[in-house]
């Protein structure tokens, strides 16, 4: 059984001033603000939510 990779994804800027769109976005991924991390699944899903707030997050893929 392979091993999936997932997607380490840390806050880095605030969703403060930003649109509410964004700041929703944000949230989906399950952050909560500056230095936050969450792991989330490497889905087509994770990674569009991802590209709207690349700006404001760092991504780094790791092993299961």
């Amino acid at each position: 059984m392979a091993i999936k990779p997932k997607l380490k994804v840390k806050q880095l800027r605030s969703g403060i001033g930003r649109t509410e769109d964004m700041r929703r976005t944000l949230k989906g991924l399950g952050l909560r603000g500056p230095h936050t991390e969450v792991v989330v699944a490497n889905t087509p899903a994770f990674r569009g939510a991802i590209k709207k707030v690349i700006h404001l997050v760092s991504v780094e893929e790791i092993d299961g």
